[in-house]
C-alpha cells in the first residue's frame, strides 16, 4: 500500500510594526517538529529637522541576544525624513524561538517608524 506525502507546511510570516517605539522586539516561537530558515528585514525611518546641529541616527539589530549590526550615520534629507535597513538569514534549530530585537538611537532627528519582518524560507 502507496503512503501519502507529508503535507507541506505553510510557510511562516512574522511581523512587527513598532511604530516611534526606541526598541522592539519580535519573537518568533519554537517549532517542536521542524528546523526553519527566515530571511529577515529590518527599517526604521526618523523625521529630520530643517535646520539644527549635526544630526545623526543609528540602528542596532540584536539575533537572539547576539549583535548582528549596526550603523550610525548623519541624518540626511533635511525637512523630509531619513532611514536605515538590514537584512539577514537566520536559521533556527528545532524546539528554540528567535528573537529578534531592533533599537533606534539618534540626535536631532525624531523616530517615525521602525519594522521587523521574518519570512520562511525554504
Amino acid at each position: 500500500m502507496p503512503t501519502e506525502p507529508l503535507p507541506t507546511p505553510t510557510p511562516e510570516r512574522w511581523a512587527l510594526q513598532a511604530g516611534d517605539a526606541a526598541t522592539a522586539t519580535l519573537l518568533i516561537p519554537a517549532d517542536l517538529k521542524r528546523e526553519r530558515r527566515f530571511e529577515i528585514a529590518c527599517a526604521i525611518t526618523v523625521g529630520v529637522p530643517e535646520a539644527g546641529p549635526a544630526p545623526w541616527l543609528q540602528m542596532t539589530v540584536l539575533a537572539d541576544g547576539a549583535q548582528q549590526w549596526q550603523r550610525r550615520l548623519p541624518a540626511q534629507n533635511p525637512g523630509e525624513f531619513d532611514g536605515l535597513d538590514f537584512r539577514f538569514s537566520r536559521s533556527v534549530p528545532v524546539g528554540r524561538p528567535l528573537r529578534v530585537t531592533v533599537a533606534v538611537a539618534g540626535q536631532g532627528v525624531r523616530r517615525r517608524t521602525l519594522h521587523i519582518e521574518a519570512d520562511e524560507v525554504s
